[in-house]
């Protein structure tokens, strides 16, 4: 099969690699727009899980991502004013650039021939191929010409928020909330490699505009940001891509659902098929899942249209969960104020609970108070969110015993 494939992010990376290894006479182009090693955001998190999953379709590169990866144990939540409350798990990080050279070197060796600063917004550009793949992001060029079909619908999110790193080394995932005379701002870090960590902000629009985000300089911004952060920074500058003289690249959240996600021979995969909330930690996952769905409904199917009809079906019921909880975790940040009136133990129980569709329909009061009857009852905690990403079951949304949480609290004022 002739297959050109459109952006060489983790999902079209990964699914060269898993066609090329499936059948090495495949014929696998893949194009990007922009130079080699250039890329958006700092690091990437997952976990076991997804080792796991890489290993069993590639353990060439499953390896190597291992062996660059930088673990993290547990979560922390940080509430200016308050102790802060640690919670177990852990998972890893991994530097952007690192994970796709390291897919970008396994794709060659492969044979798969990638193309940097090779664009292609018209589908007449890759007409010759027998499968396209549209694997370039949220803004995907090739889904505008057939969105009659895909029926996308994007939606912004309410806050405002800021990919940063810093030299900071956060060795647990961090959520730190600071107030300030506009409101709370807040951040999510976590280490990504030696010396180097993630760090996204995020606020609310009002506190944005009160404080004069996007209105000056990118150096004075980063020096502003530090001034707030400064008890966790603790001396650390934060980093961004964007040079001196510009302002910093505050983003809204875009909420990307397509009606169907295969048109003719066009099909799409990744951020061009849909978005998650960075609060879930879902995004690299969820692109190689579809990679690896793409690449067995191709192998199961002698008939390209059943092939990625069965694409379609498949992806279209896994990921209507997870959306579902991306959505309610994003809702969650945009009403902080609901929560963080609550005592550091009831805000992290919330916290973690933010995908349960209960807690978004009653009083927080009410939801913790359920919770501990819950446990009084039966002489188990109610299972909050477990960890950042993956499968959840917040009490209210079909919980599952055993995760234990922090008490039911009251409000600090």
């Amino acid at each position: 099969m002739k297959i050109s494939c459109v952006g060489a992010g983790p999902a079209g990376l990964y699914f060269a690699i898993v066609m090329k290894r499936r059948n090495p006479n495949h014929e696998i182009v893949v194009h990007e727009r922009n130079p080699a090693g250039t890329t958006h955001g700092w690091g990437v998190v997952f976990w076991e899980d997804l080792l796991a999953t890489l290993r069993t379709n590639d353990p060439d590169s499953a390896q190597a991502i291992a062996d660059q990866a930088v673990p993290w144990s547990g979560q922390v939540v940080d509430v200016e004013g308050q102790p802060p409350l640690h919670h177990g798990g852990g998972g890893y990080g991994l530097c952007r650039r690192r994970l796709l050279q390291i897919l970008i070197e396994r794709a060659l060796a492969l044979g798969v021939d990638v193309r940097f600063e090779s664009e292609i917004s018209e589908l007449r550009q890759v007409a010759d191929a027998d499968l396209i793949v549209a694997a370039d992001g949220v803004a995907s060029p090739l889904r505008r010409h057939r969105a009659d079909q895909f029926r996308p619908q994007i939606e912004a999110g309410r806050n405002k928020y800021l990919w940063l790193a810093t030299t900071q080394r956060f060795p647990s995932f961090t959520f730190g909330f600071v107030p300030t005379s506009a409101g709370w701002v807040w951040f999510h870090a976590y280490s990504f490699k030696e010396g180097m960590s993630t760090f996204i902000v995020e606020c609310a629009p009002e506190t944005w505009k009160g404080l004069g985000l996007g209105t000056m300089r990118a150096d004075a911004e980063l020096r502003l940001l530090e001034s707030i952060f400064a008890k966790h920074l603790d001396g650390h500058e934060l980093i961004s891509r964007d040079g001196q003289g510009h302002t910093l690249p505050w983003s809204s959240f875009r909420r990307l659902v397509n009606r169907r996600w295969r048109a003719d021979n066009l099909v799409l995969i990744g951020d061009a098929a849909h978005t998650t909330h960075f609060t879930i930690g879902s995004g690299t996952r969820l692109a190689i899942d579809d990679a690896i769905a793409l690449a067995s409904a191709l192998s199961e199917h002698d008939s390209l249209p059943r092939a990625l009809d069965a694409f379609d079906r498949r992806r279209q019921r896994a990921l209507a969960r997870v959306q579902r909880d991306a959505r309610l975790s994003a809702e969650w940040f945009e009403n902080l104020p609901r929560y963080i009136r609550y005592n550091t133990p009831a805000f992290f129980t919330l916290l973690l609970a933010r995908r349960s569709r209960l807690l978004k329909r009653i009083p927080a009061r009410t939801y913790l108070y359920l919770r501990g009857q819950y446990t009084k009852l039966t002489g188990r905690a109610a299972a909050p969110l477990g960890r950042i990403g993956g499968p959840a079951h917040p009490f209210g949304s079909r919980a599952k015993c055993g995760i234990a949480g922090a008490e039911p609290g009251t409000p600090r004022h």
